[in-house]
C-alpha cells in the first residue's frame, strides 16, 4: 500500500502557517507499515484541488487530506472530492443534527452557512468529529487498475485531525504486510559532505536500512529508516546501522533522537558530579539559556555571565588588550569565570564579528571558544560564515562539543 498526504490551505502555501499535520500523519502511517510517497500542499482553488485529488487517487492507495472542511467560502475540499468523483453533494441529516447540537451546547446561534458542513459527496460517508463542527469524509474511488483508492478528508485543526485519525480512521486501516521503524543519530564536528564521505556506501539509496543525512545549524542528523516483515527485524537493522555509524564516525556521534549537545554535556557533568559555569560575548547568553533549558541542569550549572566586549572582563578583574575575538581573550574569560564561580569547568566564547559576504574584499572572521578545567585550558577556533543567528548557534555548539570531548577523555582516563 502506498499513501499520499494532501494539505489544503492558502495559509500554508503563503507561509503564514506551517504544515505540521503532514509530518504527524506520515509518522502515524509508518507505525502501520504504510509508506508515504508524496506530500502535496496547495492553496484554496477548486480547479487545482480537483486536479490534485485526481492525480493522488490515480497513483496512491490511500490519500489523506487535511483542511478545507470549514463553513467559509474558501473551504472547498468537499466540492473538490465531489467534482473528482463526478457526483453531487447530498445532505446528511445526522451530521446536521450534530452541528446544530454543537452550537446549542455553546449557546450560540448557528449561521446558515454551517449547513454546508453536513453536505457530502454522494457515495461517501461522514467521519464523526466530537471536537468540532466539521465532520470528516471517507470516500472510495475506483481506479483504472481495478484497485480502489481510499480518500479520507479530515479537519485542518491539528487537535481535531489527530483525534479523528486516532479514533476513527486508524482503526479502519489495514496494516500493511511490512513494518517501518525509524531512528536518528546526531553528530557534530564536520560538514555534511565530509560526513557522507566517511559513511561511504551506508548512505546509498539502495542500502538496507536507508540512512539519510540532514543538517541544521551545523548539527548533522542521520535518519535510519528500517523496513521489514516484523518489528524485531527492523530493530535488528537499526542496531546494526547504529554500530556501523559509530565505527565510521566515532566521537563525532554525540546522541540519539532528540538529544542535543547541551543535553549530553549536562548528563556527563551530573554523572561525574562536576560543575560548569559560562562567560560569553559573541553568543549573547545562548550558552546559559540552552543549558538552563535542560532538565536537571540546576544540579551542575552554577551560572553564567554575558559580557559586552573586553570592558566586560572588568567584572572578573581581568585585563586583556588583544582583539575581542582572540584566543587570549577566550582563555582569560574561561579562567576568570571558573575562578569566580568555583566550578570544575568554565566555557567561554569570545566576540563573533559580523561578516559581509556581499563585500568582495571581506575576509570571513574567526572566533574562539575555550574551556577551562582541572587540567588547564583547551581552545578551539572557528570561521564565522552566515548570518548572526547561525554564527551564534554554531559558536555555542562548538563550545559544548569542546567540553563534551574533554568530559569523555577524562572519563576514559579514570
Amino acid at each position: 500500500m502506498k499513501a499520499e498526504i494532501v494539505a489544503i490551505g492558502t495559509e500554508l502555501t503563503s507561509g503564514a502557517k506551517l504544515d505540521t499535520n503532514s509530518q504527524w500523519l506520515s509518522l502515524e502511517l509508518a507505525e502501520l507499515g504504510i509508506p508515504v510517497h508524496y506530500h502535496t500542499t496547495m492553496a484554496d482553488s477548486l480547479d487545482a484541488m480537483t486536479e490534485v485529488l485526481q492525480i493522488a487517487a490515480g497513483r496512491s492507495d490511500l490519500v489523506l487530506v487535511t483542511g478545507g472542511l470549514g463553513p467559509t467560502l474558501d473551504d472547498l475540499t468537499r466540492q473538490a472530492m465531489a467534482a473528482m468523483a463526478g457526483v453531487e453533494l447530498a445532505l446528511d441529516e445526522v451530521s446536521l443534527e450534530h452541528i446544530r447540537g454543537l452550537f446549542a451546547r455553546r449557546q450560540r446561534p448557528m449561521p446558515e452557512r454551517n449547513d454546508i458542513q453536513a453536505m457530502f459527496p454522494v457515495g461517501s460517508r461522514p467521519i464523526s468529529n466530537p471536537r468540532g463542527s466539521a465532520p470528516g469524509i471517507w470516500m472510495v474511488q475506483d481506479r483504472e487498475n481495478g484497485e480502489p483508492c481510499q480518500l479520507v478528508a479530515m479537519p485542518g485543526v491539528p487537535s481535531e485531525m489527530k483525534r479523528m485519525f486516532t479514533c476513527e480512521v486508524r482503526p479502519q486501516l489495514r496494516p500493511a504486510g511490512r513494518v517501518i521503524r525509524r531512528a536518528r543519530m546526531n553528530c557534530y564536528g564536520v560538514g555534511e559532505s565530509t560526513a557522507e564521505e566517511m559513511l561511504g556506501e551506508l548512505t546509498a539509496r539502495d542500502h538496507d536500512p536507508e540512512i539519510g543525512i540532514t543538517v541544521h545549524e551545523a548539527t548533522i542528523t542521520l535518519r535510519i529508516n528500517a523496513e521489514g516483515d516484523s518489528e524485531q527485524e527492523c530493530l535488528e537493522k537499526i542496531v546494526r546501522a547504529r554500530q556501523q555509524i559509530h565505527d565510521r564516525l566515532g566521537s563525532l556521534v554525540f546522541g540519539e533522537e532528540e538529544e542535543s549537545l547541551q543535553d549530553v554535556v549536562i548528563a556527563g557533568l551530573i554523572e561525574r558530579g562536576q560543575t560548569l559555569s559560562t562567560a560569553e560575548i559573541g553568543t549573547g547568553g545562548l550558552l546559559a539559556a540552552w543549558l538552563s533549558d535542560v532538565s536537571g541542569s540546576e544540579r551542575c550549572f552554577r551560572g553564567g555571565r554575558v559580557l559586552t566586549g573586553a570592558d566586560g572582563l572588568a567584572e572578573f578583574d581581568v585585563n586583556v588588550t588583544e582583539a575581542g575575538n582572540s584566543e587570549a581573550m577566550a582563555t582569560a574569560m574561561a579562567v576568570a569565570c571558573r575562578t569566580s564561580y568555583e566550578t570544575d569547568f568554565a566555557l567561554a566564547v569570545a566576540e563573533c564579528p559580523d561578516y559581509e559576504p556581499d563585500d568582495p574584499e571581506a575576509v570571513a572572521p574567526t572566533t574562539w571558544v575555550a574551556c577551562a578545567g582541572p587540567d588547564g585550558v583547551t581552545t578551539r577556533s572557528l570561521t564565522l560564515l552566515g548570518d548572526v543567528s547561525f554564527t551564534r548557534s554554531r559558536s555555542a555548539k562548538t563550545a559544548f562539543d569542546l567540553i563534551r570531548h574533554l568530559i569523555n577523555e577524562t572519563t576514559r582516563s579514570d
